[in-house]
């Protein structure tokens, strides 16, 4: 049985910790909660209490306190949910003090605290795993293996596409992910994970980067210019915000209002910033241009104000062409059943070879989070008798690296307003 801490006990942690606790007693025992917010440590305790968890409540510990926690706790694996301009401080004093990691995506938002992971993994000899979720997304997984099947031959561009809604997509407006210092941006924080599918489908790797992009549609100046006049700081209290559909209401959602409102006295943060308010340093709107190892292109689109949330991905081959379009519901971080987050609407497949008729591709399953992805990859994580993966699904901190490295390019591209060689930021192969 492994034992396991958790470091951020943020909306992220309770996918793991409730997982942990419903479905794989048998093998995993959380021994330890670590925060800077105590009132965030007693909500996950009292979650973990009414799922009649064995330990629960479990030993607390503030931030300044994680190596007591491990030294008095003893896990095999640390999971790291914190903010993620801190995930490399985490991973890196676990490693160290003799864990293994299981950290949140993006693994960290630069490459400097990139190549600092990178060589405390060399440095300690333990392992960090990334928890990629869409990996395991059975759509995902389908196209993976068709791809390397050949049926569109060798695959020279994508098309890739995706919508984040005005719920969704709105709410890194309102939380720590505005400002760009904490997350690098969505290309980093939330691009991750779409550049990690595009290396998995493609079994390769970016070498080469054009961006563009800027805030185009949230913060006060872009408010001002479609004619609004009212503004307010946070929805909390305001009665302007009572008028925008884009405020949150913590005080209607339940576990937010005790994890975040309740959480307030603490830590001043708060998770209900208006979106159309000053302080916004990250982008809305962007395009990417990415040349990989295998001589593919890809063209990238992300937007986080669309009206429907979900993505398309085009791969135009030597043999034909692979469409993939995906639906999703529509959430707020926290805001309700975390299992239903980026749960699956609806998904085609379809193949459409040259000089043949078109034909939809069947997929199997589907239900969970993130477009069905997370069950599977929790069982991955956590569950007993897991055999070798012959689709590759679990990522290491290469694979972490190469996910946001892309990102990383694509934001020094924003500033240089150039192509950006991946090499030149990081290099993988020393």
């Amino acid at each position: 049985m492994k034992r396991y801490a958790i470091v951020g006990l943020g909306g992220r942690s309770s996918f793991f910790y409730s997982a942990l606790a419903k479905n794989f007693q048998a093998t995993s025992l959380i021994v330890g909660l670590c925060d800077t917010n105590q009132t965030r440590m007693n909500v996950a305790n009292d979650s973990l209490v009414s799922l009649k968890y064995p330990s629960a409540p479990l030993p607390t510990y503030k931030a300044q306190d994680f190596e007591k926690m491990v030294e008095e706790t003893k896990p095999d694996e640390v999971i790291v949910t914190t903010m993620d301009r801190t995930h490399d401080i985490y991973i890196i004093k676990a490693l160290e003090l003799g864990c293994n990691v299981i950290t949140e995506k993006p693994m960290t938002i630069d490459e400097t605290r990139c190549q600092a992971i990178i060589d405390a993994v060399k440095r300690t000899g333990k392992k960090v795993r990334v928890t990629f979720n869409y990996r395991y997304a059975p759509h995902n997984t389908k196209v993976y293996e068709l791809l390397g099947e050949g049926v569109i031959g060798k695959v020279n561009s994508i098309h890739f596409e995706w919508a984040l809604n005005t719920s969704h997509g709105a709410d890194y407006f309102r939380r720590w992910h505005r400002d760009k210092r904490n997350a690098g941006g969505l290309l980093v924080h939330k691009s991750t994970h779409h550049f990690d599918l595009i290396n998995f489908w493609l079994r390769s790797s970016p070498v080469s980067v054009m961006a563009q992009g800027g805030l185009m549609f949230y913060g006060r100046e872009n408010a001002e210019k479609r004619g609004v006049t009212e503004f307010y700081t946070r929805a909390h209290g305001s009665e302007v915000a009572k008028k925008d559909p884009f405020a949150l209401h913590m005080e209607d959602y339940e576990q937010l209002k005790k994890m975040y409102l309740d959480a307030e006295h603490e830590d001043s943060y708060y998770r209900d910033q208006s979106v159309f308010g000053d302080g916004i340093s990250i982008e809305d709107t962007m395009g990417v241009l990415v040349r990989y190892a295998s001589g593919a292109i890809l063209t990238y689109s992300l937007t986080a104000y669309a009206p429907w949330e979900g993505f398309r991905v085009v791969f135009n081959g030597t043999k034909g062409r692979l469409e993939l379009d995906v639906v999703e519901q529509s959430y707020v971080n926290s805001g309700g059943e975390q299992g239903a987050e980026g749960a699956l609407e609806r998904c085609t497949v379809t193949l459409r070879p040259l000089f043949e008729k078109p034909r939809e591709i069947e997929i199997q399953g589907g239900e969970g989070g993130h477009g069905g992805g997370d069950p599977v990859l929790l069982n991955d994580l956590f569950g007993e008798n897991v055999g070798e993966d012959r689709f590759g699904r679990a990522a290491d901190h290469i694979d972490g690296a190469r996910s946001i490295l892309t990102g990383i390019a694509a934001n020094r591209s924003l500033r240089t307003e150039g192509v950006v060689l991946v090499k030149d930021v990081l290099d993988l192969k020393d």
